[in-house]
C-alpha cells in the first residue's frame, strides 16, 4: 500500500471522526432508535419499511441539528472541559461562523418537512420540537443557569418517541405516552451519572450540573430514585401492553440500573459513576430491543 493511499484513508477517517463528534451521531442515533421504540409501542397499523427507515432519518437529521448547535453556541464550555476541548469548533479546526447556523436551521426544516411528508403533521413537529427543546430549552436557556438543566432538557429526548408514535396514529396511546415517560425519567440519571464522573470538569467550566451543586450524594441519591421509578414505568409498560418480553426486559435493566445507583450513592466515586451510567444505557437498550421484538411478534 502506497504512501498516497495511506494518507487518503487517514484524511478520510479524520473526516468521519470529526462529523461523529460535531453532529453528535451516536447519541443521535440513539433518539431515532427510540422513535423506533414509538411506532412499536403505538397501536395501530405501522407505517412500511421505507417511511420508517425514512423517519428514523428524519429524527437522527434534526438530532444531528441540535448536537451541532450545542457545540456551535458552546466553544467558550467546550474548550473549558477536557471532555469536550477535542470537539471541532473548541479546537478551532471548524470555524464557528454564521454559515454553520443557516446549516443546521435547514437541517431542522428538511427534517421537519421530510417527517410531514412521509408520516404525517404530528409526527413532523415533534421531530423538530425535540431539536428546539435540546438546542434552545437546554443549551441556550437553562445549562448555564440552573441544576434543572437536564431535567427539563430531557424532554427532547421525549419528542422522538411521540414522533414515532404519531406516525402510527396521531392519537397517543397510554403505552406511547408510558414510554415517552421513561425516556423523560432516563435522561437525568444517565447524564448526572457522568456528571459525577466529570464534576470537576464541568465545575472548572461554570456549568452547574446537579453533582456540582448540591455534591455527588445527593446527585447519587437522585439517580437511584430515577432509576427505580424507570423500572416501574418500564413494568408498567408492559403490563399495559400485556407482553412478558417487556416486564420481564423492564425489571432486568431497571433492577441492575437501581443497584448500579445504590452502589454508587454508597460509594460516589468516579469508577460507580461510570458503572451507573453504563447501566443506564443497558436498561434504556434492553426495553427498547423488548418493546420492538414485542411488536414484531405480535
Amino acid at each position: 500500500m502506497n504512501t498516497a493511499t495511506l494518507e487518503r484513508r487517514s484524511g478520510t477517517a479524520l473526516v468521519a471522526r470529526r462529523v461523529l463528534s460535531l453532529f453528535k451521531l451516536r447519541i443521535g442515533v440513539v433518539i431515532a432508535v427510540t422513535a423506533l421504540g414509538g411506532i412499536a409501542v403505538q397501536p395501530g397499523r405501522a407505517p412500511g419499511w421505507a417511511a420508517v427507515a425514512a423517519l428514523f432519518a428524519c429524527v437522527l437529521l434534526a438530532s444531528a441539528a441540535a448536537g451541532a448547535f450545542n457545540q456551535w453556541w458552546e466553544v467558550d464550555l467546550d474548550r473549558r472541559m477536557r471532555r469536550t476541548r477535542g470537539r471541532p469548533f473548541a479546537t478551532g479546526e471548524l470555524e464557528p461562523h454564521a454559515g454553520w447556523l443557516a446549516l443546521m436551521i435547514g437541517m431542522t426544516v428538511l427534517a421537519g418537512a421530510a417527517a410531514w411528508a412521509v408520516a404525517n403533521l404530528a409526527a413532523a413537529l415533534y421531530t423538530v420540537a425535540g431539536a428546539l427543546v435540546y438546542a434552545v430549552v437546554y443549551t441556550v436557556w437553562l445549562k448555564r443557569r440552573t441544576w434543572w438543566n437536564i431535567v427539563i432538557g430531557g424532554l427532547a429526548g421525549s419528542f422522538a418517541v411521540l414522533a414515532g408514535a404519531a406516525a402510527v396514529n396521531p392519537e397517543l396511546s397510554l403505552q406511547a405516552w408510558l414510554l415517552t415517560l421513561v425516556l423523560f425519567l432516563w435522561t437525568p440519571p444517565h447524564f448526572w451519572s457522568l456528571a459525577i464522573a466529570c464534576r470537576d470538569d464541568y465545575a472548572s467550566a461554570g456549568v452547574p450540573m446537579l453533582p456540582v451543586v448540591k455534591g455527588d450524594r445527593v446527585a447519587a441519591f437522585a439517580i437511584t430514585a430515577h432509576a427505580v421509578a424507570l423500572a416501574v414505568a418500564g413494568g408498567a409498560l408492559g403490563v399495559v401492553s400485556h407482553s412478558i418480553v417487556v416486564t420481564l426486559a423492564a425489571f432486568a435493566g431497571g433492577g441492575w440500573f437501581v443497584f448500579e445507583a445504590v452502589r454508587l450513592q454508597r460509594q460516589p466515586t468516579r469508577a460507580r459513576a461510570m458503572r451507573s451510567f453504563f447501566a443506564s444505557l443497558v436498561q434504556l437498550t434492553l426495553l427498547l430491543a423488548a418493546v420492538m421484538l414485542d411488536a414484531a411478534v405480535k
